[in-house]
């Protein structure tokens, strides 16, 4: 008798439609019931592992509906005498104009409980998304939120917790690289159900639509940093089968999830894996998809991690700033030439009153460090000579100096991109958005920065000037469950001041840098601790609010405070 494993998991939600994700212990086939759709679909086999994401179409627009989940026509989901509120799906109504459009957003949740021994240890706060659950299951009035984004780490396969090792030393000898992190995708499956399967975080996420993208500590410290990098880690015995295990489980535990409908019927590794024999292994296919997915990183096209959803009249491009990124050894890009040609497109193709560009890495940093990075790959790519440029590789590994300011060009590239969409609305016809905000994580601090436009022969000027452009910020919430040590917290506090500033100008003159075509000023921040963000929009206006995670451990006595809000556009 199957068992459901982890899930459900509520991904995909449009008028019409929504994908459930799950993970069973055995092959079954999995039923999605609602009272105005039903949909089934038999488990794939993945090493061993049975997982299925159900596409649940025919929905009525604007409703909000209790569903449950089947294994082999056996009700599994909602477990019987369940503490917490039905799972629903909410479909997006025919005309939201007239309500709020909730987007929760934040990254880096190091493991969750049942972990709390390590979080004590480490001296954590509480996670803010295990709060976030508390406060819903306790507040069931309050509105659930229209879509959370986890934009990156979503797990640590390089600094696992005390559970996570102990089950690894069952299986192999830490004393050999890669030691307690992870080295496969069936030790990748153990982080997943430790993040997962934590009562409160598994209601929250069956009945909160999701998106994700992943970032470096998905996969290890420093992924893709350079092409030195790689030829370093391509040069162990034990990288490969850790590459492959991290992008074939986040293809199955994350990515498949953030498509549409009509995305998953074009989907190539999907069909293949739907087409294959029941009962057949399509790991193996997997792992030789991962293989050629990470080749991307040498210039080369395999997959697109990228993706788009729209909320009504809101769209969402989430960015792959890690896995896509162009490393050779004359060339050094974020993103290549065919992923900006697609955000282009996606932003270019208008009807939306506000455009949210998920990236992991901030593109707006502190003035202080943005300047640094630019700096630093000003010097590994020789401006300054040979031997400036083997002491600034060492010094960008080393510090983490690979955030979009790194990559010049590509800054330059999306700043050009956001800039023309904010000013002049996009080539398709119609206004431009309300806002363009840029969503990001990783540099575990929160805070918020509006982005000004500098022509030739003016001062910095807002967007928005005209009265009928767009205002374009930069909002990063970091971590979710995680810490920065104290010199660390200096760090930021320092790049945000004017010293760091003017440092930062003498190096890029020092580098010969021409001067940047945007300037950004720093609304709110830094702030310190586990939170998230939430940005409510309805018609032209948009909000932004910052809760941030106190109290007990476990979401016991945990609650997440209101520490900021500020309105970024009125209508």
């Amino acid at each position: 008798m199957a068992e459901l494993l982890l899930g459900p998991v509520l991904r995909h939600v449009d008028r019409t439609s929504a994908t459930v994700w799950v993970e069973t212990d055995t092959p079954c086939v999995v039923t999605v019931a609602c009272d105005d759709g039903v949909a089934s679909a038999a488990t794939w086999n993945v090493f061993g592992r049975h997982y299925v994401l159900v596409v649940v179409e025919g929905l009525t627009p604007g409703r909000v509906r209790e569903y449950r989940v089947a294994l082999d026509e056996r009700t599994c989901w909602p477990q019987e005498r369940s503490p917490y509120p039905p799972s629903v799906i909410r479909t997006q109504a025919v005309d939201d104009g007239g309500r709020d459009l909730n987007v929760v957003f934040g990254s880096c949740r190091w493991s969750s409980p049942p972990s709390t021994e390590d979080s004590e240890e480490r001296h954590l706060d509480p996670d803010a998304l295990d709060s976030l659950a508390h406060r819903l299951i306790r507040a069931p009035d309050e509105p659930l939120p229209d879509a959370l984004l986890l934009l990156g780490d979503q797990v640590y396969a390089d600094e696992t917790s005390r559970s996570i090792r102990n089950q690894l030393a069952r299986r192999r000898d830490l004393s050999k690289p890669p030691g307690g992190q992870i080295a496969n995708f069936d030790e990748y499956t153990l982080l997943y159900y430790e993040s997962w399967s934590d009562p409160q975080i598994r209601w929250l996420l069956s009945t909160v639509p999701s998106a994700m993208i992943f970032d470096d500590h998905d996969v290890i410290d420093d992924w893709n940093t350079s092409h030195a990098w790689r030829t370093e880690m391509a040069a162990t015995e034990w990288w490969s089968e850790r590459i492959a295990g991290a992008l074939a489980s986040y293809w199955v535990y994350q990515h498949i999830g953030n498509l549409d409908p009509a995305a998953l019927a074009n989907d190539e590794m999907l069909a293949t894996i739907r087409e294959a024999d029941p009962g057949t292994d399509v790991g193996p296919l997997l792992h030789e998809f991962a293989l050629r997915a990470d080749a991307e990183a040498e210039g080369k096209r395999a997959t697109r991690w990228s993706f788009r959803r729209d909320f009504g009249r809101t769209r969402l491009l989430m960015i792959d700033s890690r896995a896509g990124r162009v490393l050779t050894g004359d060339e050094r890009a974020m993103i290549g030439a065919d992923e900006l040609a697609w955000i282009t497109r996606q932003a270019d193709e208008g009807g939306y009153d506000h455009l949210l560009i998920g990236t992991s890495l901030p593109w707006l940093l502190p003035h202080g460090i943005h300047d640094l990075e630019s700096w630093n790959e000003a010097l590994c790519a020789g401006v300054r000579g040979p031997r400036l440029a083997a002491l600034s590789e060492k010094l960008r590994r080393a510090s983490d100096l690979e955030h979009w300011a790194a990559f010049r060009d590509s800054f330059e590239a999306l700043s050009a991109l956001i800039g023309r969409i904010a000013l002049h609305g996009p080539r398709s016809g119609g206004p431009a958005p309300a806002t363009v905000c840029v969503l990001s994580g990783d540099v575990h601090h929160a805070y918020a920065a509006e982005a000004h436009w500098v022509g030739p022969g003016e001062g910095p000027r807002a967007a928005d000037d005209t009265g009928d452009t767009g205002r374009v910020y930069q909002l990063t919430c970091s971590p979710v469950h995680n810490s920065v040590p104290p010199a660390i917290r200096i760090g930021f506090r320092f790049g945000w001041g004017g010293t760091a500033t003017r440092i930062g100008h003498a190096l890029a003159r020092h580098a010969r840098l021409a001067p940047l075509p945007v300037t950004w000023t720093k609304l709110g921040g830094p702030w310190f601790g586990n939170h998230l963000m939430t940005l409510t929009l309805r018609g032209r206006r948009a909000t932004l609010s910052l809760d941030r995670a106190e109290g007990g451990r476990k979401g016991r006595d945990s609650r997440l405070r209101r520490v900021g809000r500020a309105v970024l556009r009125a209508e």
